[in-house]
């Protein structure tokens, strides 16, 4: 991990914003607080009606398994499971346990899966045993000391008692490992403490408006937003939880309809689905009257369409690494809200490099990754993270992401590695360099787009279904997949032979403005 400047935690112990609460604190309060509260999972497989007090019960119960079974403080728990109630006990659970939890996007394949095990070497793997493509595969999980497989065997790992009280353990240590895609060819394992990530949620919690309703959160828990929104911020507030395991804009609009839910934001393309869907009507406007924007893209052309609309829209910016650097609250002016990601956040600070690119840091950054090389490379000695984005700053304070230095694309939230990609396309027949860059998309905010440059004598380009058969067998998760497939003679180049990958986004641009 990086060693974090000592002024740098003088400051924070100081205000308050690191504490000596670690997750399974700040857990059993809330979970104490409001026992009554609903948590249901909208599912068509598998859905669940109960109250904290019910799942707290399940998670202690597992809790008591796992502390049989040997697993404490600093051991790595893993899941790979969509928004199911069972995915909340093994969080809480490991919380109580002052374990380190190891959350996996239930999309994730094989390639994916089998390296975050190999990198995590966890105690516990619970998986499900099919949902969708996802399929539980015995050859990954026999690495594992203690697997469970829900749908088989997962209530075998429940004490028959609960664990009482939280297992206590160092709030400066690890509690989350989790894994994003970025520059590199393999999930990057971005590691957050007790105090990192308990900032982040109280700050998140807070910066929510107060009204929003009671809402539906789609967004895999496998992300680290979709975590936070789903197991901890509810708990801090005593707000009840609704999940879906999969996102239906036809579905949601029926809750929101039937239950009184609300759709929040996240992703552009979620609120955008809502409204394109043909079952969308004027009446659901009244369970949308917010938009927190942020994980992808946002084009202005949306946060303009929802003001329109009556949804008050605000944009923010971070990723799992420093998870929230800018915002603007909804109270924000219009022009700060609609057309820049706001200004730094309580705690942060950042500074733009000579060539536009933002260094952060703040009590909610991370303490590292997994892997020491990634980890020298992305911190400085004064605590500052580089976050590979370019962005310009205006007189008000107010941030814009104009572009990435990062070689990743963020398509509705999910992050693609260009390099991760590229290596899988220039194994295809007569593929002599592949460059994979982000093309605009009016859902997703972005998409992957792949430029090939064929060998010599090489009679025909391959066809994007060939493209995704080859993909498929290589095991790559298919939200990963390019969604569209160019040829080129040859690449635009630096003077030293460097593909200019801002030459491709721009004329895949271009293009996609004349369609």
């Amino acid at each position: 991990m990086r060693k974090i400047p000592a002024e740098l935690v003088q400051r924070y112990e100081a205000e308050g914003w690191w504490t000596r609460d670690t997750i399974g604190d700040l857990l059993a309060r809330g979970l104490e607080a409001a026992p009554e509260t609903v948590f249901r999972v909208h599912s068509d497989v598998r859905p669940w009606t109960g109250t904290f007090g019910e799942l707290e019960r399940t998670a202690r119960r597992l809790a008591a398994g796992l502390r049989e079974r040997g697993v404490g403080p600093g051991d790595a728990v893993a899941f790979q499971l969509p928004n199911w109630m069972e995915a909340a006990a093994v969080f809480w659970a490991s919380a109580l346990l002052g374990a380190v939890v190891v959350p996996i996007v239930h999309f994730y394949g094989r390639k994916e899966v089998g390296y975050i095990l190999d990198s995590v070497t966890p105690k516990v793997f619970v998986t499900a045993e099919r949902f969708g493509r996802m399929e539980h595969q015995p050859d990954l999980s026999a690495r594992v000391p203690v697997v469970g497989v829900v749908g088989r065997d997962f209530d075998d790992l429940l004490g028959a008692e609960p664990m009482p009280g939280v297992v206590r353990t160092d709030p400066a240590a690890p509690a989350l490992i989790a894994f994003t895609s970025g520059t590199t060819r393999d999930p990057k394992g971005v590691v957050h403490s007790h105090q990192t990530l308990g900032y982040e949620t109280r700050q998140l919690a807070g910066f929510y408006p107060p009204d929003r309703g009671s809402q539906l959160t789609s967004a895999p828990v496998g992300h680290f937003i979709g975590m936070v929104n789903a197991f901890l911020i509810p708990v801090l507030d005593g707000s009840p939880v609704n999940l879906a395991d999969t996102w239906d804009p036809g579905r949601a609009l029926e809750l929101m309809t039937r239950d009184g839910l609300t759709v929040g934001g996240g992703a552009a393309y979620y609120m955008t689905s809502l409204l394109d869907h043909p079952d969308f009507t004027p009446g659901h406007l009244a369970h949308m009257k917010y938009a927190g924007l942020g994980g992808a893209s946002v084009p202005t052309s949306v946060t303009t369409r929802l003001e329109a609309l009556g949804i008050t829209a605000f944009r923010s910016y971070g990723s799992t690494e420093h998870p929230s650097i800018t915002g603007s609250l909804h109270t924000a002016p219009e022009r700060e809200r609609l057309y820049t990601d706001g200004k730094a956040l309580s705690g942060v600070e950042f500074r733009l490099e000579c060539d536009g690119e933002i260094l952060s840091r703040g009590p909610d950054l991370c303490l590292g990754y997994t892997d020491p090389a990634l980890t020298e490379n992305a911190f400085d000695t004064e605590g500052w993270y580089r976050t590979g984005d370019i962005g310009v700053l205006d007189q008000d304070g107010c941030l814009t992401i104009t572009d990435r230095k990062a070689d990743i694309i963020i398509r509705g939230g999910e992050n693609i590695s260009a390099v991760e990609v590229e290596e899988l396309l220039l194994a295809m027949d007569g593929v002599a360099e592949a460059a994979v860059v982000a093309a605009p998309d009016v859902r997703l905010g972005e998409h992957a787009a792949a430029v090939v440059r064929l060998r010599p004598g090489h009679p025909a380009p391959p066809t994007i279904d060939a493209m995704r058969r080859h993909l498929e067998q290589a095991g790559l998760a298919r939200q990963k997949w390019p969604e569209e497939l160019h040829t080129v003679e040859d690449f635009p180049r630096t003077a030293s032979g460097k593909i200019q990958k801002f030459h491709l986004r721009r004329d895949i641009a271009v293009r996609h403005d004349g369609e």
